[in-house]
């Protein structure tokens, strides 16, 4: 989804409101957990549905 918006993860950081650290763990898939406020800060700016960005993995 940064692609298709051509936005950087500084950018989205930035407008999130959350640290790079914090987004890069989100983005690798090394995250135990996502707030859902954090999730619903990502979609809005992202313009997108939570879907588009997650991914179930079966452990």
């Amino acid at each position: 989804m940064l692609a298709r918006r051509k936005m950087s993860l500084t950018e989205l950081s930035d407008r999130v409101g959350i640290t790079m650290s914090n987004l890069s763990i989100l983005k690798t898939g090394k995250a135990k957990a996502v707030r859902l406020e954090t999730l619903e800060a990502i979609c809005n700016v992202l313009d997108c549905q939570p879907g588009d960005i997650l991914e179930f993995r079966s452990r």
